[in-house]
């Protein structure tokens, strides 16, 4: 059997495998567990993770000195790592100690909760370093695979990156089944959780530990291979001159370990916190959505978002075998074959879901598949909608990238001009994502299931994760592989390959950017739904004072009914209340404090790096002559000195500013701050990724020989231009996401905190 029969054969059993679940179970009743299909597809992708390693291992990595470079820079960034370890073990200790003591002493939380967050942060951060450790590997070994042709290189790049976005995908299933197989089949039985409806909510507390560890990996990668990318850049280009990961720079395998610690590890935490955020917050949605449904049980309504998500697995599996091109083809080709894979994965998701939902709620449940379908829409037109601002084949870039022929001022004004223009469409796109989703799901009936069909469509714009995240997650290798070549001294047709790749990653990775953005807006609408759910849970279980009432009366009315003895509350927000106000200007100031917190963490860190290489530079007259080796790990040390100094406060202010607005000014506050913080964090989230992008797109578009070449005025501008926009889109733009979703969990988790400890401050104080 050849290899085309192969892949065949594999696809073929892989949809199979979907279908017959699906009509397997339509006997099985409304009340029928499909959780056990969510086990097979977390152990499929783990396993095609496995089998891909395996792959790339077996790869030569080419000679001595590849080998060497290589060693280098895996050495570098495991080292990053357990530093990194080290500093968010103790976060998290303490944040366990707190959830515990709120669980155990003063029963305000699930007493699973403090575990459920230790098994999130622990999956996230190993997610990240199982692909880091794959691609500080496959670095050399795509190198020498260039010297062939420019789709050897791809094949190994690619299969790394698969690795990393099954990797993802495989572990966040494998959390998602075994907390629920514990909850529903262990402590259900035992007594310990009243009902099935319990579980989504618990599970959103190892959604926070997930975002937490992925705000400290991307943060603080980012931090890292900013400053070094920058000290590298300014110094090493601008000032002497030398091409970029010439083995003279000081601070090039720096840069090099950079690439792995933040667009490797740090995306791979960031990406899989968003896959089980989105996955979580729609099962907990579902369950009071479920109420308005008496043809679908609550099982149902929780557990069509993880299939959905497991159906995604193995259409990314399948799609992956379509990723591939015969001889030493061109860079559009080997665009249109990754995209191939995306498009059949996605085709397969749409077809393989409509059968889910059909054989198992029915044909009144099709609306939520709608909704799944406007997701994947809508990820798509953000995604090419960053790559038309970011790409140099288009106009925007390109006239960028014009703008350096009158020096790096222009160039800093243009790129800020080109990414507030770019968020409109992603804007637009969002606004009519929620509505279709809202509506198209049953939300004028039933706004329940409404707002359960918005988390639908996140779940869908994340459903081709594996995928997406394998032709995004290979951009940093084939970045790695061309260090390597240049530090290795091979022949310079092999750079050039790789800077291909490179160039095909950055166009791949605008649409993987579009789709973390769009889901982060739609997820944190989910959370913020639920979170408004949670209020009201709260408030019918505890009981608050007079004063707690009169201080919210407007926003908040709590009755008992006299027939069942049940208290009622309603909300209403009012955005003419000064308590609403507040928390709306309160929340949207937060990302843009974020964002001066970590960009200045880049700015010092940079500084220090700047300085480092001038000073070898000065001392050792001999690095830039050839005749003497550079301090490697001096540079090295100062990235991840820097970042781990840099990264707790932006990462604390998550936390911190929730919890303290929840107790002093109360929950109602809260959501305004959260629907302050997505109005303003997705736009600015949206503006910095699309400017970043551009002025490094910008500086290459000129690499290419156009507008005087490498060496010209306008390189050095764009060079500039590249070098304010490195925090933009690998630091400051990517955390946003992450911190608008961990502020929503972090108030979900601490509700009933925030209402009793401001409920006793007003019985204290407010007479």
């Amino acid at each position: 059997m050849n290899s085309s029969m192969k892949k065949t054969t594999l696809a073929v059993i892989f949809t199979i495998l979907p279908v017959t679940f699906i009509f397997a179970d339509t006997s099985g009743g409304s009340t029928a567990d499909l959780m056990w299909i969510t086990w097979i597809g977390s152990i499929a992708a783990l396993l095609f993770a496995l089998f891909l390693a395996i792959s790339v291992l077996r790869k030569d990595p080419g000679n001595d000195t590849m080998i060497e470079i290589s060693k280098a820079i895996q050495e570098g960034a495991i080292a990053y790592l357990k530093q990194q370890y080290k500093v968010v073990a103790i976060f998290f200790v303490f944040l366990f100690i707190l959830l515990a003591l709120i669980s155990y002493v003063f029963k305000l939380l699930s007493p699973f909760v403090p575990f459920a967050f230790i098994t999130g942060g622990f999956f996230s951060g190993l997610a990240g370093f199982i692909g880091m450790s794959i691609a500080t590997r496959a670095n050399a070994r795509t190198a020498h695979a260039s010297e062939k042709t420019l789709n050897s290189g791809l094949r190994v790049a690619f299969s790394s990156g698969t690795v990393m976005g099954m990797v993802v995908v495989g572990l966040g299933l494998l959390d998602l089944s075994i907390w629920w197989t514990l909850l529903r089949y262990v402590f259900l039985p035992m007594g310990l959780i009243g009902k099935v409806e319990e579980i989504p909510p618990i599970m959103i507390t190892f959604g926070m530990g997930a975002s937490s560890m992925a705000l400290f990996a991307r943060l603080g990668g980012g931090i890292f291979t900013k400053a070094a990318d920058v000290g590298a850049d300014l110094v090493g280009k601008v000032e002497a001159g030398i091409p970029e990961d010439d083995p003279r720079n000081p601070a090039t395998i720096a840069d090099n370990v950079g690439d792995n610690v933040g667009d490797v590890a740090g995306m791979g935490a960031d990406l899989y916190e968003s896959y089980v955020g989105s996955i979580i917050a729609t099962m907990a949605l579902g369950s009071i959505a479920s109420l308005a449904l008496p043809n679908v049980s609550a099982i149902q309504a929780i557990q069509i978002p993880v299939s959905i998500a497991t159906i995604g697995v193995i259409s990314s599996i399948i799609g992956t075998a379509f990723v591939r091109a015969k001889g030493d083809v061109s860079q559009k080709v080997l665009l249109s074959a990754l995209r191939r894979g995306v498009y059949i994965s996605t085709a397969l998701i749409a077809i393989l879901s409509f059968l889910l939902i059909y054989f198992t709620a029915g044909i009144s449940f099709l609306g939520i598949w709608g909704a799944m379908i406007v997701g994947l829409i809508a990820g798509n037109i953000i995604g090419f909608s960053t790559e038309y601002f970011t790409s140099d084949n288009y106009r925007p870039t390109q006239e960028l990238a014009t703008e350096t022929k009158t020096g790096p001022a222009t160039v800093i004004i243009g790129g800020i001009a080109l990414g507030m223009a770019s968020t409109l469409i992603p804007v637009i796109t969002i606004a009519l994502a929620t509505l279709f989703a809202f509506f198209l799901s049953g939300g004028a009936s039933h706004p329940g299931i409404g707002l359960y069909g918005i988390g639908m469509s996140a779940v869908g714009m994340l459903s081709t994760l594996g995928i997406t995240l394998a032709t995004d997650a290979y951009g940093p290798v084939a970045d790695n592989a061309g260090g390597i070549a240049e530090m290795a001294n091979l022949d310079p047709v092999v750079r050039e390959r790789t800077d291909a790749l490179d160039a095909l990653g950055n166009t791949t990775a605008a649409t993987g950017k579009g789709f973390a953005i769009g889901s982060a807006a739609l997820t944190a609408l989910a959370l913020l739904a639920e979170y408004g759910n949670k209020i009201v849970e709260g408030l019918q279980h505890l009981d608050v004072s007079s004063s707690f009432q009169k201080f919210y009366s407007g926003l908040l009315t709590i009755t008992t009914n006299t027939a069942t003895q049940v208290k009622e509350v309603t909300l209403t927000i009012n955005l003419l209340n000064p308590l609403i106000l507040v928390g709306l200007f309160i929340g949207g100031a937060l990302p843009f404090v974020f964002s001066s917190m970590s960009m200045k963490a880049v700015g010092r860190a940079a500084g220090e790096m700047v300085e480092e290489v001038r000073r070898q530079f000065r001392e050792k007259k001999g690095i830039l002559q050839g005749t003497e080796k550079p301090d490697y790990a001096s540079c090295v040390a100062i990235s991840t000195k820097g970042a781990q100094r840099e990264m707790v406060l932006p990462s604390l202010l998550a936390i911190i500013a929730p919890v303290t607005v929840g107790i002093l000014l109360g929950p109602l506050t809260v959501i305004a701050l959260l629907a302050g913080a997505l109005a303003s964090g997705f736009v600015l989230a949206i503006m910095m990724a699309n400017s970043g992008g551009a002025w490094d797109n910008a500086k290459k578009f000129i690499e290419k020989g156009n507008l005087g070449g490498k060496g010209s005025d306008s390189h050095k501008a764009g060079v500039v231009g590249d070098t304010v926009g490195d925090p933009f889109k690998d630091t400051s733009g990517p955390s946003l996401n992450i911190l608008l979703k961990l502020m929503s969990m972090v108030s979900i988790v601490f509700v009933t905190s925030f209402i009793a400890l401001n409920n006793l401050i007003l019985k204290l104080f407010g007479g």
